[in-house]
């Protein structure tokens, strides 16, 4: 999802009886499948990322617990790509995904039932009264959460700052994410601490995931229940951002190779884009499709007017709508702008010029509500991305530095 902001830089899944019968069965199957020399070096390779993974932030008695889905798919691939067989990389990956839909449970709907009752509230109303200032915080603040689960999973690791500029927020991809995001945080963080039963209780990431389906409620898209429980992460790079976030250009395999890595299905990834329905983007991630030569899938009137917007020497502060019609809405508008020609990234038109993509983007042009219902079961898979649960991780005082 890549979506840039006109202020610039500034519940839980059961397991069925069945499932689980199935999955013993293959589990039992890898046991005797572990003599394989090729096997042992997936499962070596597998160890490795769990290790690397948890020597930074998990207590001894935590290095056991089950690391992320997609570090452990990004290992498992990384094995397969050597020799494995399609049908022995499969079997593992099957087991990895049991495993990721029961780490998901670790979060739950009710966390703070007893904590802090009225952190919905809260958030909600700071959101709120946030939203009445800019209508920027909507997509901003989207984009904030978006960025955070892509890199290093959903611990709140984008907010932190480093006094060397080294934080993830300064490395490219992310110095366009607009200050509106990170002071909503905030604001919403200050009204969860103003009431003393709460204070310091609720996580920076549990904060942002519920401001982020405030401001798409609020501004016409659907409300779902919010999975809470996740930590606060310790530890924000500029290194850590690279290669982890969606480009304007990338084509539909960049895409899905991208989300995959993260558990996400190209639906879900689809449906995701469509966040860009309250989007705006600087004109430099489109320049070159209006350059010389327009490209040619771009709807022509379109690229005319664009052309105008954003000359060749424009300024660099200047941001357009990624959805021209309905940008204050979260609706279906941008899938059917992608059935016109009327993309603005390359990485939004591609959806619609990939056979394999087109289906899903032509339903939900056609059916606002599939579009919402896929949309709210994609940001909920999004927000399990590599959350530290438990004792990892800390609640932060400040959602700007660690404690």
């Amino acid at each position: 999802m890549y979506m840039s902001s006109p202020s610039g830089p500034s519940s839980i899944p059961v397991t069925t009886t069945t499932h689980r019968q199935h999955i013993s069965t293959h589990r039992n199957r890898l046991h005797r499948l572990q003599n394989l020399p090729l096997l042992r070096l997936a499962l070596t390779t597998t160890t490795v990322a769990i290790s690397a993974h948890h020597n930074f932030e998990s207590p001894p008695l935590l290095q056991h617990q089950r690391p992320s889905f997609p570090l452990l798919l990004r290992a498992i691939s990384a094995a397969a790509a050597i020799s494995l067989s399609s049908s022995t990389a499969s079997l593992i990956i099957l087991l990895l995904s049991s495993s990721a839909q029961t780490s998901s449970a670790q979060l739950s709907r009710g966390f703070y039932n007893s904590t802090c009752p009225n952190v919905e509230q809260l958030v909600r109303a700071a959101v709120t009264q946030k939203l009445q200032q800019t209508f920027v915080t909507a997509p901003a603040t989207l984009r904030l959460f978006f960025h955070d689960c892509f890199v290093r999973g959903c611990d709140a690791s984008v907010l932190l700052v480093s006094p060397a500029n080294q934080a993830e927020r300064n490395h490219p991809d992310d110095v366009s994410l607009a200050g509106d995001g990170f002071d909503t945080v905030v604001k919403a963080k200050a009204a969860v601490d103003s009431d003393p039963q709460c204070r310091n209780k609720v996580s920076c990431a549990d904060i942002l995931a519920l401001a982020t389906r405030d401001v798409v409620n609020l501004v016409g898209g659907p409300f779902y229940e919010v999975e809470l429980g996740r930590r606060d992460g310790r530890i924000s790079t500029i290194a850590s951002v690279q290669h982890r976030l969606p480009g304007p250009d990338f084509n539909l395999d960049q895409l899905n190779s991208l989300f995959i890595s993260n558990g996400l299905s190209q639906t879900d990834m689809i449906a995701l884009s469509g966040g860009h329905t309250i989007g705006f983007s600087h004109c430099n991630k489109f320049s070159k499709r209006i350059g010389n030569r327009i490209d040619p899938t771009m709807n022509l009137q379109y690229a005319l007017k664009l052309k105008q917007t954003c000359p060749v020497n424009v300024d660099p502060r200047v941001a357009l709508a990624l959805d021209p019609f309905t940008p204050q809405t979260f609706d279906n508008q941008y899938f059917k702008n992608l059935q016109q020609g009327m993309g603005l990234l390359s990485s939004d038109q591609v959806l619609f010029i990939d056979p394999r993509s087109r289906d899903t983007v032509n339903l939900f042009a056609s059916n606002e509500q599939a579009f919402h219902d896929a949309f709210v079961t994609a940001i909920t898979k999004l927000g399990r991305v590599g959350v530290k649960t438990g004792h990892q991780g800390e609640i932060r005082v400040d959602c700007s530095k660690v404690n």
